[in-house]
């Protein structure tokens, strides 16, 4: 279902959007390339002192790169479910309003597709669909009804599944860019460095495309490894040792 999402969803109307939190990031000497003097490399301290954690929240549209982030030193429920409101009822607000009956949407822009049955109570039209990770949390009866009541479906990744959450991807981008090869004295650093490498990518975000060249080059590359000849020995005959 999250492939379909990300394969028809945007073209029906309904836009895509992920959800996920990167981190915890240490406020420690961070791992990565620099640029020093020849001769001149760059020492780390001796002192071994922790200036706190920091997680980024991410929520993030892979059709048009736009990334919606808040740093924090901590990303329990009762932090990530307020914020994750407050930004989507943003994104919502941003939308067109639907009125056109439920019968004539596009199949992707039903709640019957992705429920696998008409909903059983009213609900809004479907004006959004949320990747997220299938924790207890993200699961619980109140967050995904006031999701439903805003029009918003949720899809799990499934265990093992994280990859699907393409947030993940924009994050491994923007944390390289914030800290690799830094070493931030405080939390409060690590988190302004996060913020303000979102800050940059929005300025010139990149889309995201689900089976996009690179995995065309993927699929290519591994029928050349299976290359080979296709005949077979017919039905009773032996090769000998």
């Amino acid at each position: 279902m999250i492939e379909l999402a990300y394969g028809g969803a945007e073209a029906a109307g309904v836009p895509v959007w992920c959800q996920d939190e990167a981190g915890p990031y240490q406020a420690i000497p961070q791992p990565g390339a620099g640029w020093q003097p020849v001769g001149e490399p760059r020492r780390q301290p001796h002192e071994y002192i922790r200036g706190g954690t920091a997680k980024l929240l991410t929520l993030f549209r892979p059709a048009t790169g736009e990334v919606r982030a808040k740093g924090v030193p901590n990303a329990p429920n009762t932090v990530l479910h307020p914020w994750l409101q407050a930004e989507l009822t943003q994104v919502l607000a941003t939308l067109p309003l639907l009125t056109t009956p439920e019968a004539e949407r596009p199949v992707l822009a039903r709640w019957a597709t992705w429920l696998g049955h008409e909903p059983r109570e009213h609900l809004p039209p479907l004006r959004l669909i949320l990747v997220w990770d299938n924790l207890a949390g993200h699961t619980s009866w109140a967050m995904v009804r006031w999701l439903f009541q805003q029009g918003v479906m949720p899809l799990y990744t499934p265990l093992s599944g994280s990859w699907l959450n393409l947030a993940e991807s924009v994050q491994r981008i923007l944390v390289r860019r914030a800290l690799a090869g830094q070493h931030p004295q405080t939390h409060q650093e690590v988190i302004t460095w996060l913020e303000d490498t979102v800050a940059g990518w929005n300025a010139a975000p990149t889309a995201f495309v689900w089976d996009g060249k690179r995995r065309e080059r993927r699929v290519r590359a591994r029928q050349r490894r299976l290359g080979g000849s296709a005949a077979v020995l017919a039905d009773g005959q032996l090769i000998a040792a």
